[in-house]
């Protein structure tokens, strides 16, 4: 089965807002076994909408359809679906009594415009929407399938999990298509396409090598009858690339970095601290998106200055004889931080994010250090970019550091 995403809304090509919706839909189609041949973004205009519907069942055999079926003028997709068809729509009594209902229930008068979404075509079936007012549509014309769906994340998801995957998923038959994400860091995306070797001309399963903020990913994706058997063709290739990429194998799939290392600290019962500059709090903020993270980080300092880092446990001495740009006063840090909020492991990040140069150090240079009673580690690198992307890749670079120490720590 053919596929084809349609993201519908004037928002989307003024870039106002990011079409996740397109990527979530992505994502879920290879384990239908669903081809997906092409992504539109199309604005609220129903001759192009249209010109774009009938170009897509030209050539493939499912449209999934997001946005553009809220009550305004604008919100177009159920009238070009009704053009798409060649049917007129009319209100269903059924879903009129749910829609005053939804209203009623929040202590609101239903605006007349609403009653649009009330409204449905002979040859459509309504996918019910109990996060939002918007139902969707399911519609089917000579084996053709246009799935029209709510715009809004937290509408769609649920409406593809409850309504439009299991649908799928009994019409779409034939062989799965199962990935397994390697995810690596402090190797360049030349080398690792060159360590992939001869795997890289595979046909079943196939690699793909990106360059992504955290590293480098390499996807593995096989073809077959099932998912077991899928991950059979997979497993042999993963086992040796996991031998070539080592400890700069990090993780896989959906797990993130910052994950990974808050994983490793509960394993081993151990907490962390951080001491940070030039990142900004950066570090701490993403060590702390993972939930859970008050279990194991103790709390991060934020010091921008030179007066900061001395008020917070870094020898005075340390900064004026190495200055505050400097793999000394990382270590001094990393000490500090794990010292002043107790605990186990500590992280210091001094360095220049720009857009000047600072002690006569060049902007981009980053000073990393890990600090536990029995081991010491620090690194110096040089990072490009403005100065939100050396932030971001200085805090990816140390929570690789952190990792590597934790595990060095466990062997």
């Amino acid at each position: 089965m053919k596929a084809e995403i349609i993201s519908i809304g004037t928002e989307l090509l003024m870039g106002e807002i990011v079409d996740t919706n397109a990527a979530f839909v992505a994502s879920q189609l290879p384990s239908l076994g669903i081809d997906l041949h092409y992504v539109h973004q199309v604005g609220d205009n129903m001759e192009r909408l249209l010109e774009t519907f009938q170009r897509g069942l030209s050539r493939s055999d499912v449209l999934l359809c997001s946005g553009g079926l809220g009550p305004t003028e604008d919100d177009l997709t159920r009238e070009t679906i009704a053009k798409l068809m060649g049917e007129k729509m009319a209100v269903v009594p059924e879903l009129e009594r749910e829609l005053r209902s939804f209203f009623v229930n929040r202590g609101i008068e239903m605006p007349s415009n609403n009653l649009k979404q009330a409204m449905l075509i002979p040859s459509a079936q309504t996918l019910p929407n109990p996060m939002g007012t918007a139902p969707g549509w399911w519609a089917e014309r000579n084996g053709k399938i246009v799935v029209a769906m709510p715009g809004p994340p937290r509408e769609i998801r649920h409406m593809w999990e409850t309504q439009v995957k299991p649908r799928l998923r009994q019409r779409a038959g034939g062989a799965v298509l199962v990935s397994r994400v390697l995810k690596i860091t402090g190797i360049s995306e030349g080398a690792v396409d060159v360590m992939c070797g001869e795997h890289l001309r595979g046909t079943n399963p196939t690699i793909g090598v990106y360059a992504k903020p955290d590293g480098i990913h390499v996807r593995l994706a096989a073809k077959a009858t099932d998912d077991a058997s899928a991950r059979l063709l997979i497993a042999p290739v993963e086992t040796y690339l996991r031998g070539q990429f080592c400890d700069h194998l990090w993780g896989t799939d959906e797990e993130s970095l910052a994950a990974g290392v808050g994983r490793l600290l509960t394993e081993r019962h151990l907490t962390l601290a951080a001491m940070e500059s030039c990142t900004g709090g950066l570090f701490s903020n993403t060590v702390t998106d993972v939930a859970g993270a008050s279990q194991y980080f103790k709390g991060g300092l934020v010091t921008y200055t030179t007066e900061a880092k001395a008020r917070y446990g870094v020898d005075p001495q340390v900064l004026e004889r190495h200055g505050a740009v400097s793999e000394q006063t990382a270590a001094a840090m990393a000490r500090a931080a794990r010292e002043q909020l107790g605990a186990s492991v500590g992280v210091g990040i001094t360095g220049v994010a720009g857009p000047s140069e600072q002690e006569g150090r060049p902007v981009g240079t980053v000073h990393i250090a890990v600090d536990h009673p029995k081991a010491q580690r620090a690194y110096t690198g040089k990072y490009s970019g403005s100065r939100l992307d050396v932030k971001q890749r200085v805090t990816t670079a140390a929570l690789f550091h952190l990792r590597r120490l934790l595990v060095e720590m466990g062997e």
